[in-house]
């Protein structure tokens, strides 16, 4: 476990109160549900950029991209390749509707077009994705520092989510907006100061295109992938065509980023802010990803750990697999040594034949870490099975005897379990980025990067818990009230909706589990109800003849298809938004055709 200096924990303690009490300060005293769901329409340009940037960069971002980049290369950057085309889109169609409507919920608009049932779909679909989400970018930085740090994750998420409280029910929207352009400086500045870092750690005889080059020689900086293999993730067209479908989606439908934009000033303001998003967004994946090349191209001259999870290296070295681990840490330094000659040699040389030998030689690098985890895995399985047959067969002899000694060898078999999974965890490529940093990078920088990590955190799930309150509250409460409530009581009753969304997402924060890759947990799960929900808004903007029971029953049968379609791994999660939209709009016109047939049978 790492330890912090005492000046890390001032910088990162007095950057989180900074933002919670500026935010907090600014911000208080809303009397309207004008103001407090739409920051009273005074957002500039700048402002709603930021703070659209912020909400899609989650903590996730920072800890998941760069280990993507160090696992995989820049290749993950065509995934925001349709960001642009789905900002022009929503400039054009979807922010003057909004604007002309004056809506507080994209959701507001479905009910005008369709009915009531429509709109309560859509709204109950972003609540079950989004909340999933908000406690998702609470745990993802949780997880990584209590593994890291050995710092309790219960009380990590807590601790997150009650900052996150205390200023978005105070100002709501509004605080969620000025609060994210401070959280937006200093996750510029952190990351800014942790690349210049590491070009300084690489050798001083290695330029920053000859590190380029040597990142290039392992495939790494292979942007563009032009296949049409279903089968890869990330290529030029599932990025332009299902990249496109989950960003119109995503921030033309979903509360959470409309809310950031429809507190803009004017339309215009609206407009600029998110083409400012788009201009800014892919580039600063870009550089995200290219720390993470950096971090490798340092530990081509430095040797890198089998696992980044220093807990689950103590774990198997505890075991009786402890001597073929340890044979195999034995391989991984003879390999570097290699590697750092080659990587010295190409970076003077240029020549195909050393390109070609560091690329074997990171193939052979790529297979021990697999064989590292299937160590560790084994290890865990064989240190705790033994104790779960104990406390089972413990709870079957004293099932029917003793009730309170049951309850607490239930818990304690809980615990274990929870114990089990956090050291079995040997996906390591979300923590290499923080261990990295931890070992690395001077003190007080330290303190910086983590700030950058829990503002990127707080960030996110202040505007998902914002959004999520907005639409319990507008969309479903106040619409289903029979008597017309005043804005005080509305305000009220938003702020309540806060606090319980707030507790709703460190609850589901404390249950979750580790995934794959985190970046790729929130873009699935985001992708599983976003191409049902815009192909609804899509029906409702371009094909008037389609009415609401046609689109209110395709849509529960593609969202059911959809999720069948995930479960079974049909195609890449990508092309689920294209394939949710498609399919909603198809159903919904085989519906309607065959009502408005029907409908004539009758008549005549």
């Amino acid at each position: 476990m790492q330890t912090l200096d005492w000046i890390d924990w001032v910088v990162l303690i007095s950057t989180l109160l900074a933002i919670v009490g500026y935010g907090t300060w600014k911000t208080k005293g809303s009397t309207s549900v004008q103001d407090y769901v739409r920051g009273g329409n005074t957002s500039k340009w700048w402002t709603i950029g930021l703070s659209v940037m912020a909400t899609q960069a989650s903590a996730i971002t920072f800890l998941s991209t760069t280990g993507q980049a160090f696992s995989d290369g820049m290749g993950f950057v065509q995934f925001y390749f349709g960001l642009p085309i789905a900002m022009v889109i929503i400039c054009i169609v979807f922010i003057p509707l909004y604007h002309r409507l004056k809506v507080y919920t994209a959701y507001e608009f479905l009910e005008n077009r369709f009915d009531l049932k429509t709109r309560s779909l859509a709204a109950i679909l972003f609540l079950i994705q989004r909340g999933l989400a908000a406690g998702i970018t609470i745990f993802a930085p949780a997880i990584i520092l209590s593994v890291v740090l050995g710092w309790n994750i219960t009380y990590l998420n807590i601790v997150i989510g009650i900052l996150v409280i205390i200023y978005t029910v105070t100002g709501g929207t509004k605080a969620v907006t000025v609060t994210q352009k401070q959280q937006m400086f200093v996750i510029f500045a952190g990351m800014l100061a942790a690349l210049f870092i590491i070009l300084n750690l690489i050798p001083d005889d290695v330029s920053f295109t000859e590190a380029v080059d040597i990142a290039g020689a392992t495939g790494r900086m292979e942007v563009l992938d032009f296949s049409f293999d279903l089968e890869n993730r990330y290529t030029v067209w599932s990025g332009l065509i299902g990249g496109t479908f989950l960003m119109l989606s995503y921030f033309g439908t979903d509360q959470s980023q409309v809310q950031r934009y429809l507190s803009g000033k004017s339309m215009k303001e609206m407009q600029m802010g998110l083409i400012f998003n788009g201009l800014l967004k892919v580039p600063m994946q870009f550089f995200i990803l290219l720390v993470g090349i950096m971090v490798f191209v340092f530990y081509q001259f430095n040797p890198a750990p089998l696992n980044f999870i220093d807990a689950s290296t103590k774990t198997v070295l505890a075991s009786e697999y402890s001597q073929q681990y340890k044979e195999l840490q034995q391989k991984q330094n003879q390999l570097f040594n290699r590697k750092k000659e080659l990587s010295v040699l190409f970076s003077k040389n240029n020549e195909t034949s050393i390109k070609t030998d560091l690329s074997r030689l990171d193939s052979i690098e790529k297979t021990y870490r697999l064989e590292s985890k299937y160590l560790i895995k084994r290890a865990v399985d064989t240190v705790y099975s033994s104790k779960y047959d104990n406390l089972k067969n413990e709870l079957q002899a004293i099932k029917n005897k003793d009730g309170d000694v049951y309850t607490l060898k239930k818990e304690e078999l809980k615990d274990l379990y929870k114990a089990a999974a956090k050291d079995t965890q040997t996906n390591d490529r979300d923590y290499m980025f923080i261990s990295f940093i931890l070992k690395y990078l001077p003190k007080g920088l330290i303190g910086l990067l983590l700030a950058v990590i829990l503002s990127a955190a707080m960030s996110s799930t202040a505007s998902e818990i914002n959004a999520l309150a907005t639409i319990t509250s507008i969309d479903l409460y106040r619409r289903n009230l029979k008597d017309e409530k005043d804005e005080k009581h509305m305000v009220k009753a938003t702020k309540l909706f806060t606090l319980i969304w707030g507790i709703v997402a460190i609850i589901i924060a404390c249950f979750a589990n580790l995934a794959e890759n985190l970046i790729q947990l929130v873009n699935i799960i985001g992708s599983i109800f976003y191409g049902n929900v815009l192909g609804i808004f899509l029906l409702a903007f371009f094909f008037k003849f389609v009415k609401a029971n046609a689109v209110f029953i395709a849509a529960l049968i593609t969202q059911a298809i959809v999720i069948i379609g995930w479960w079974f791994d049909w195609m890449p999660y990508l092309w689920l938004n294209l394939f949710g939209c498609a399919l909603v709009i198809l159903i919904a016109f085989t519906i309607q055709f065959f009502t408005v047939n029907n409908d004539k049978k009758i008549s005549t």
